[in-house]
C-alpha cells in the first residue's frame, strides 16, 4: 500500500480536531489531511471513529520486552523496536544508564550500528540516545550503580559522543557538581542537559537553566523536594519557564494528584510523557536485571532488592490513559505531550509529531479507552 487513506477517524492536529476526518498516505508521507467523507479512489483504512494522533515519541526508555539498550545486543534493540509499535511508540531515544565507562561505550556503539540499518516501516525508529548517568548525584542514584557515578567534564562527554556518533540527544545530570557549570558553557547548545539524581537546592536548578539547562529528568524521582522555605528542584521545575520537564505518569512514582500539579504547573508545551521502561515492560511478573542490579517486578511495580523503584513497566498509551485520567484534561489538550513537545525539543518536528501534510505517516488509531487498535510507521500498517 504506497498510497491509501486513513478515513472515518477523529483526527489529532496542531490546529484543531477533525471529528471525522482522513489522512492520506503516500509513500510514507502525509499527503493530504481533511475534514469529512474520502471522495476518492485510494485503498482506505477504516478508522471506525477512533482517535488518529501522532505516533508517539519516548525520550527516556531503556528497554522492554525482555530487552534493554545496557545489553549492547543488536537483535535485542531489534526486538524492542519492534515491540514498541504495540503500544504507539514510533520514535524513541535508547536510554543508557549509569554504569562502567567500557559498558556504556559498547552501549553507544551497538545503537549506532543498529541504527544505520534500522528498519524505519517495521520498527519504532531510533532517534537518538539520552545518556542517564554517569554525571549524576551520588546521594540521588536511585536504582544506577553509585559505583560507576563519576563528575562531568567536556572531555568525557566528547568521548561519548564519539563513540554514539553524534547521536547523545539528551544527558541526565546533577547541576550541583564539580564540572557541571563548565559542561553547561561548553556544550548546552549541542545536547539537551536535563536534571535528575540530583540533590540541587532551587537556586542551584535555576543558576543551571542561566547556563543552559533545559529539562528535568522523571519530575518528583530523584530530586529535591518541594518545602515552603526550600522550595527543592521539583519547585524549580513548577514555577521556571525555561525547564521542561519529563514525568512517569504511572501511578507508582508519582501520585496522581502530583501528575495534576505538575501538568497544572508546566502546561501541555513544556511537558514530557516518558515511561522510562526497563526490561520487564510487557514480561510476566519475575526477576529481572538492570544496570547489574536484581529487580523485582510484580503488578505494576520494579523494584529493587532495597525496595527502590527501579524503572517503570509503562506503556506510552497507558500513560497517556493515566494523564487524562489525573488531570481531567482533554485528549485535544493532551496529546501533544506524547510527541509534538518531543519533537520539538529534538529538532524532529519539521518531519514527525504531529498530523500534517509532509510529515512522515507515524500514526496511532486508538479506542475510547487508550487501547492502540493500529499504528502506522512511516505508512507501514501494524494492526494489533
Amino acid at each position: 500500500m504506497t498510497e491509501y487513506v486513513v478515513t472515518n477517524g477523529k483526527v489529532y492536529t496542531e490546529t484543531g480536531v477533525l471529528d471525522k476526518g482522513y489522512v492520506k498516505i503516500s509513500d510514507g508521507k502525509i499527503s493530504e489531511v481533511g475534514h469529512g467523507d474520502y471522495q476518492g479512489d485510494l485503498e482506505v483504512v477504516d478508522a471506525q471513529g477512533q482517535y488518529v494522533l501522532p505516533g508517539f515519541i519516548d525520550i527516556h526508555i531503556h528497554g522492554g520486552y525482555g530487552q534493554d539498550a545496557m545489553d549492547a545486543s543488536f537483535d535485542g534493540l531489534k526486538h524492542l523496536a519492534e515491540s514498541l509499535l504495540s503500544e504507539g511508540t514510533t520514535s524513541f531515544l535508547a536510554t543508557t544508564m549509569t554504569q562502567s565507562v567500557e559498558n556504556i561505550d559498547r552501549a553507544l556503539e551497538n545503537i549506532v550500528e543498529y541504527k544505520a540499518v534500522q528498519d524505519k516501516e517495521n520498527a519504532a525508529e531510533i532517534a537518538g540516545v539520552h545518556l542517564e548517568g554517569p554525571f549524576i548525584s551520588e546521594h540521588k542514584v536511585g536504582a544506577q550503580n553509585p559505583k560507576y557515578v563519576q563528575r562531568p567534564s567536556v572531555d568525557a562527554i566528547e568521548h561519548f559522543q564519539e563513540k554514539a556518533d553524534g547521536n547523545i540527544k539528551v544527558i541526565t545530570f546533577a547541576p550541583e557538581v564539580e564540572g557541571a557549570k563548565e559542561v553547561l558553557e561548553k556544550l548546552s547548545d549541542q545536547i539537551i542537559f536535563s536534571m535528575g539524581h540530583t540533590v540541587a537546592t532551587f537556586d542551584e536548578v535555576n543558576e543551571a537553566v542561566e547556563h543552559g539547562a533545559k529539562h528535568v529528568t522523571h519530575l518528583y524521582n530523584a530530586g529535591t523536594p518541594f518545602e515552603h522555605r526550600a522550595p527543592g528542584q521539583f519547585g524549580a521545575a513548577w514555577t521556571n519557564d525555561g525547564i521542561h520537564t519529563e514525568l512517569i505518569a504511572d501511578g507508582i512514582h508519582s501520585h496522581p494528584a502530583s501528575v495534576k500539579i505538575a501538568y497544572t504547573m508546566k502546561g501541555n508545551k513544556r511537558f514530557y510523557l516518558i515511561t522510562d521502561a526497563m526490561r520487564a515492560k510487557g514480561m510476566s511478573d519475575g526477576e529481572y536485571d538492570l544496570g547489574g542490579q536484581n529487580v523485582i517486578v510484580k503488578g505494576s511495580e520494579a523494584r529493587l532488592e532495597s525496595g527502590a523503584l527501579a524503572g517503570s513497566i509503562l506503556k506510552m498509551n497507558d500513560g497517556l490513559r493515566n494523564m487524562l485520567t489525573f488531570t481531567g484534561a482533554s485528549l485535544e489538550e493532551m496529546w501533544r505531550v506524547t510527541s509534538l513537545n518531543q519533537a520539538i525539543a529534538l529538532g524532529l518536528d519539521n518531519h514527525k509529531g504531529s498530523i500534517k501534510e509532509g510529515k512522515d505517516a507515524d500514526l496511532v488509531l486508538l479506542d475510547q479507552d487508550m487501547h492502540v487498535k493500529t499504528t502506522i510507521k512511516n505508512g507501514q500498517v501494524h494492526n494489533y
